[in-house]
């Protein structure tokens, strides 16, 4: 297929003019404070869009019409999960990262356990840039059939290049630009979606009503099955994570002019997040019912089960109006760019304070700090379009990316919250309840694949994938605070 010039511009417009917007901030980056906090004065307001925008990404734009459409809206217990997960993080976390005056999240786990604990961040955000690329490759490659290989490449190395030049200042002021062109996209889309149907709106609460669509999922104790408890304990262990150790967020709450400034931005971009995943969901949902009334408006290779993360970019492709279609796309590179710069900035800054200038030059001047934070950008640009190319063909990017945080990120919350709440937890205690938790996330992650025949079943994880993180961050947690209340309290 091709765009329309309408369609074409509107995505050139909203899409290539963030990226010169972004880079446009090249020339307020004379140090490296002001490329990794902007000074702390940009505007709180600013700060909680980009928030939103940077939790979103495409991996939610497109996974969870992808997950509804396919499912139910069983994962939406993860975004039920957010109020509590906020809450508790600007209630403990903003103050603490404000007092200690660091722009990395990790000098609090550092000062405590070492420099060892923040490869876990570097980890997962690698994995989670290659999620993005290749989501932001579907729409794409459904409306010119171009490689999805060759899309990956290219929007990698744009992203990468925009990121590098712009700094913090260019990540949250496009991120918040970002934010309201996804808001609209969504309600656009689900407004078109929503009068588009043969009968009338109603028709698509009956074809999901007789479908179960609308189901959250078993309400059972079983920890087996993907329950809607099972899913809200995931998401809440998985959004402190990411609310209070995430050095995307960390970051941003280290660039507002005052703390109140900080909590208000991280609740009001948390809490935007709900509605717009209702959106989303509905999407998927409307898309179901769409094309059960309309099957032969869908192809036969989209008919086959896996398919759900590639319905919504053919339906934009095939059945949006002109010029609506350009907004709809733009939506979903604005998500994923968004994402993708803060990852890219975020790990860069990490390098620079926490190995760089800690290991390698204590006394580095800004011209060596912002070389390291140049080539730091580069190399993990580099690194997320790798990954996105191994994640090609995988059967749901949304469940890929749910089992990598739980693999990569599982122990980071722990390890934080066992500093926290032990004042006499060691680096040795810290050490064994990682090892400890590492084993159960490998356990639970890899034994249901090997583990499959014969006398090995009785060694298989009995339970769900997503409990993963959740047991990981608890084995951390708890394995350590015994070993200091056994051995360190006595000692002292």
């Amino acid at each position: 297929m091709k765009l329309s010039v309408l369609d074409l511009l509107v995505f050139i417009v909203l899409t290539f003019g963030s990226v010169i917007f972004g880079a446009s901030f090249f020339f307020k980056n004379k140090t490296s404070s002001q490329f990794t906090s902007g000074g702390g004065k940009i505007p709180g307001w600013v700060v909680g869009l980009s928030l939103f925008a940077a939790f979103l990404s495409s991996i939610s734009f497109l996974g969870l019409p992808g997950k509804a459409y396919m499912s139910n809206w069983n994962a939406f217990a993860f975004s039920l999960s957010i109020p509590l997960a906020a809450i508790f993080s600007v209630r403990f976390f903003v103050p603490l990262y404000r007092g200690l005056g660091s722009i990395s999240a990790y000098h609090y786990l550092e000062v405590r356990f070492g420099i060892w604990a923040s490869a876990y961040y570097i980890l997962t955000k690698i994995m989670h840039m290659g999620a993005i690329l290749l989501l932001l490759s579907l729409p794409l490659n459904a409306l010119f059939g171009w490689n999805i290989q060759t899309i990956i490449i290219v929007t990698g190395i744009t992203v990468t290049i925009y990121s590098m030049l712009g700094g913090i200042q260019a990540v949250i002021w496009t991120d918040a630009i970002q934010g309201l062109i996804l808001m609209v996209g969504a309600i656009v889309g689900a407004l078109i979606l929503t009068f588009s149907m043969p009968e009338g709106p109603k028709q698509i609460f009956d074809i999901a009503a007789a479908n179960h669509k609308f189901s959250l999922g078993s309400f059972g104790s079983s920890l087996t099955d993907s329950t809607f408890w099972v899913v809200l304990i995931y998401g809440f262990f998985m959004n402190l994570q990411n609310f209070g150790v995430d050095q995307n967020n960390v970051q941003r709450y280290m660039t507002t002019g005052t703390e109140k400034e900080a909590k208000s931005s991280a609740l009001f971009g948390y809490l935007l997040y709900i509605p717009l995943s209702l959106i989303l969901f509905y999407i998927g949902t409307a898309l179901f019912a769409y094309y059960t009334a309309q099957p032969d408006l869908l192809p036969a290779e989209l008919k086959v089960a896996g398919s759900g993360d590639k319905i919504f970019p053919y339906f934009i492709a095939t059945a949006l109006p002109t010029g609506i279609r350009g907004l709809l796309i733009a939506s979903i590179f604005a998500a994923g760019m968004s994402n993708i710069s803060a990852n890219i900035n975020g790990t860069a800054t990490i390098i620079l304070t926490d190995y760089y200038k800690r290991f390698f030059n204590q006394q580095a001047n800004e011209k060596s700090s912002m070389k390291v934070l140049y080539g730091s950008s580069l190399i993990v640009g580099a690194l997320g379009v790798t990954i996105a190319l191994s994640l090609v063909g995988v059967k749901s990017v949304l469940d890929a990316w749910w089992m990598l945080a739980s693999i990569f990120s599982g122990g980071m919350l722990g390890l934080f919250l066992l500093g926290y709440l032990s004042k006499y937890a060691r680096n040795i205690d810290a050490v064994i309840g990682t090892i400890v938790g590492i084993l159960i996330i490998i356990w639970m992650s890899l034994s249901p694949l090997y583990f499959t025949e014969g006398k090995l079943l009785a060694f298989r994880s009995p339970f769900h994938e997503d409990l993963t993180a959740v047991f990981g961050t608890m084995a951390i947690t708890l394995v350590g605070f015994l070993l200091a209340s056994l051995f360190a309290k006595k000692a002292s």
